[in-house]
């Protein structure tokens, strides 16, 4: 008997297949893109709930929301429309017949494939209910129940195999209460009753009423990707020029910094000085004066805030005092009417597009608190983020910011401990930094400041070697090397006059520093032209540390079987003498030198520490210790 009755189950299921696979999801229309919506009712929020998607009512009142990843729309046109094309699409689920019939209790474990469902009387979702579209991205799960609909706390549904949230439709025909905690998916009509959803409530999904008022609360809900629905890429990104390999730079303003400060990217100010920063700290160009670098970022940055500027909004998010706060952006345009407050966390959403850009425009001036981060999701990139900011900015103590900051006539002011995937420049300001670590997103690829093609340095025989080539010039007259220790206060060591252009189209220089200071030893080229215009480029460092400068190097040191001596220049005529002790001072070696490479006899030294003199025919000396581990 019970394999008669297993046979017939079977064969009902095998009938009803093709059946399912028919199930066709209901036109929403203008209703897609509310995340939250009743046709009357209020719309109402406690709390700090994250919402992307449209919120609105066609009859009520809308309270209690902050900054939300959607339009706001109350008793408008748009409304209207959607309550018209939710009728419609409640009609749809209302009349289309079903192929499959389940009890009013889900969940529990239980997994459902693909069908329209009617479910008779109250029902209640608890522990875990699966859906299982066995690999149909297409399939549609549509469920009608015929009274309220309640998910317990922490129950949850679980989309497998290929199952969408934006192919999954509830049609109630009561009040829905979705409990504590719970992960509801797919699109949720209610016909005629409120919708309450609680605390720590996931959403995927939508919120969707007839009639009845809809009540959220500290909530995560957002409208499903896929299904035909628009693929978000932000607007077209603004173009840099050659202010993208700037990290730092104000068109108008000192440029200072204190502190242990970390730079990969150039910096630098079109009017005033850029001082305090440690060349050592800085993967590119420190433009201490203006020069025709800072001239051309100013312009192109001008021009990238005005593009910025007049682009068009997507987006209002209306308190611009609750910023961040876990809010959720997805690729937009984003405006704030007034000056901004940046507390905790804000996530930027690419939903798997690495392209997608975000645009946030601040008409007013930006400040963090301590600690607040930007947080790239799903595909998100730093590169693609911007900033228009018009008045000061002001990033707190450890805040962690990404994307490029285009601030309008307004003083820059980086925190302590602030760290900065990005760029932050200010058409007109001060700027000032203290211990910060900043990067550009991306490499700089600009052609060399009028036609420099090289500026390096390198050890030779204990100088430092500094070569550099040039392209055809106009109008140069000399060119001028300056030396520094600390990266900041420089002074000349040599001015050379330029190669006429008659000597060919590259042009080859160099200069030797032939007193190097132990440490780093900084090297900053500059052109004048002849007309008095100074062109700074870029600075680069040579560390002489002290093994550097030494005439000897004995290897491996300790030992244990084979101890080597280089000493360069070594030869019969060149020739030094090596004297080693041990630590009671008695001579234990004692021999010229004269070749670049000696191995020593090991041997009589067994383990213990020594010491070397190497006399040079000059009469220089240089001493030091020795390790033997013995054998």
């Amino acid at each position: 008997m019970t394999n008669f009755i297993k046979s017939i189950s079977i064969v009902t299921i095998f009938f009803l297949l093709p059946e399912m696979s028919k199930a066709q999801a209901p036109n929403l229309g203008t209703a897609a893109s509310f995340a939250l919506f009743t046709a009357v009712g209020a719309v109402g929020n406690t709390g700090i709930s994250q919402i992307t998607g449209n919120v609105g009512t066609n009859s009520g009142g809308i309270t209690g929301f902050g900054n939300v990843n959607g339009v706001m729309h109350n008793t408008d046109g748009a409304t209207l429309t959607a309550a018209a094309d939710l009728l419609q699409a409640y009609i749809q689920l209302d009349t289309i017949s079903p192929n499959l019939f389940h009890a009013p209790l889900l969940g529990n474990g239980d997994t459902l494939i693909a069908g329209i469902y009617s479910i008779s009387g109250n029902t209640v979702l608890d522990q875990t209910l699966y859906l299982n579209a066995a690999g149909n991205a297409n399939a549609v799960f549509i469920f009608k129940v015929a009274g309220t609909f309640s998910l317990n706390s922490l129950a949850q549904v679980k989309l497998i195999n290929g199952a969408m949230a934006c192919n999954v439709f509830w049609k109630i025909e009561g009040l829905v209460e979705m409990a504590p905690n719970a992960v509801m998916r797919g699109t949720v009509v209610a016909n005629n009753a409120a919708i309450n959803i609680n605390s720590g409530v996931t959403l995927e999904g939508r919120a969707l009423s007839t009639a009845g008022a809809i009540a959220v609360s500290n909530t995560l809900t957002y409208t499903p990707v896929g299904c035909g629905s628009p693929l978000l890429t932000g607007p077209a990104a603004p173009n840099l020029g050659s202010a993208s390999c700037y990290a730092l730079f104000s068109g108008n303003g000192s440029n200072i910094n204190s502190g242990n400060t970390f730079v990969v990217g150039d910096v630098g100010t079109n009017v005033g000085l850029t001082t305090g920063y440690n060349a050592l700290n800085v993967t590119g160009a420190i433009h201490p004066i203006p020069d025709g670098s800072t001239a051309s970022c100013a312009s192109d940055l001008l021009s990238a805030y005005n593009y910025l500027n007049t682009l068009p909004a997507d987006i209002e998010l209306l308190y611009p005092a609750q910023f961040g706060n876990s809010l959720v952006l997805t690729p937009h345009t984003y405006l704030m009417n007034a000056a901004t407050s940046f507390t905790d966390t804000l996530y930027l959403n690419a939903q798997g597009d690495s392209n997608a850009v975000f645009v946030i425009k601040i008409n007013g001036q930006l400040s963090t608190s301590t600690y607040a981060t930007v947080t790239l999701i799903n595909g998100a990139k730093a590169r693609n983020v911007y900033w228009k900011v018009d008045g000061a900015v002001d990033i707190n103590n450890f805040s962690i910011i990404k994307g490029t900051i285009v601030c309008n006539n307004g003083a820059v002011n980086l925190n302590t401990g602030a760290q900065i995937e990005g760029r932050a420049l200010t058409t007109n300001g001060a700027f000032t930094a203290d211990a910060i670590n900043i990067a550009i997103p991306s490499p700089c690829i600009v052609p060399l400041p009028l036609g420099l093609i090289y500026f390096r340095g390198k050890m030779l025989n204990n100088n430092v070697l500094l070569e550099w080539s040039t392209g055809k010039y106009m109008n140069t007259g000399r060119f001028v090397i300056e030396k520094s220790q600390d990266g900041n206060h420089f002074e000349t060591l040599s001015t050379l006059h330029a190669l006429s252009i008659a000597d060919g189209d590259a042009s080859n220089y160099n200069y030797t520093d032939y007193e190097p200071a132990t440490g780093p030893n900084y090297y900053r080229l500059s052109r004048k032209d002849t007309k008095g215009d100074i062109e700074y480029f870029k600075t680069i460092m040579i560390n002489i540390d002290d093994k550097a400068s030494e005439k000897a190097q004995f290897y491996p040191n300790p030992w244990t079987s084979g101890l080597y001596l280089d000493v360069k220049d070594a030869s019969a005529l060149n020739k030094s003498q090596l004297n080693i002790y041990n630590v009671l001072g008695a001579l234990i070696i004692h021999m010229d030198i004269t070749e670049p490479t000696t191995l020593l006899d090991a041997g009589i030294m067994p383990a213990g520490v020594y010491y070397y003199q190497l006399i040079s025919v000059d009469g220089k000396k240089q001493t030091g210790k020795l390790v033997s581990k013995g054998r």
